[in-house]
This record gives C-alpha cells, sequence and structure tokens, in this order.
C-alpha cells in the first residue's frame, strides 16, 4: 500500500496512531501500546522541559538548544521585526539510525 508524505507518491509517513498499532502487536492491546507511546513521549517532553537530554543508543539524542534573539523581516510589507530568544529542541540521529537510512 502506497501512503503519501507532503503529497509525494512511494514516500511512507507514519503517525501517532500508527505506531500505536506497531507497538500493539508487541505488547498485546491498543491500549496498552497508547499508553506505553504516551509515557515515552511525555518522558522525553518532561525531560526536554526541565532542559535535560535524551539520548537512546543507536537512535539518537534530543536536546534543547537556545536559539538567539535575531531580526527579522516581514515578507509582506518588508518592515525590520525583532524575533524573540527561545529554546528549541533538537533531535541529532545515532550512528545507526544514520547507517540504516542511508
Amino acid at each position: 500500500m502506497e501512503q503519501l508524505l507532503n503529497g509525494k507518491k512511494g514516500e511512507e509517513s507514519m503517525n501517532k496512531g500508527d505506531l500505536i498499532n506497531e507497538v500493539a502487536k508487541v505488547v498485546g492491546t491498543k491500549k496498552e501500546a497508547q499508553a506505553a507511546v504516551e509515557c515515552v513521549l511525555d518522558s522525553i517532553t518532561k525531560t526536554l522541559k526541565k532542559k535535560g537530554q535524551v539520548v537512546l543508543a543507536g537512535f539518537g539524542s534530543f536536546k534543547v538548544s537556545k536559539r538567539k534573539a535575531r531580526t527579522g523581516r516581514n515578507p509582506r510589507t518588508g518592515e525590520e521585526i525583532k524575533i524573540k530568544a527561545k529554546n528549541v529542541p533538537k533531535f541529532s540521529a545515532g550512528k545507526a539510525l544514520k547507517d540504516a537510512v542511508s
């Protein structure tokens, strides 16, 4: 079955529901799988909120990076605008994931 990703044929995509269905194949029920996926995502989010880092050996790491304040430009009017500094999540793929994809 061909799935669409951003309107491109031949590229597969997976959403949260698809991930839950895959986990359900291992843990037994869809309800347990949903709880497991939610727990993992919540744990990653909580750690990043505390500006911590999550490292999943072979898969990759999640961390928070500080983006500096900068001056941008409104594309509609050309007017300069100030963009505030903020924290953004970053993901770095691990070697095993990079090797699997290449």
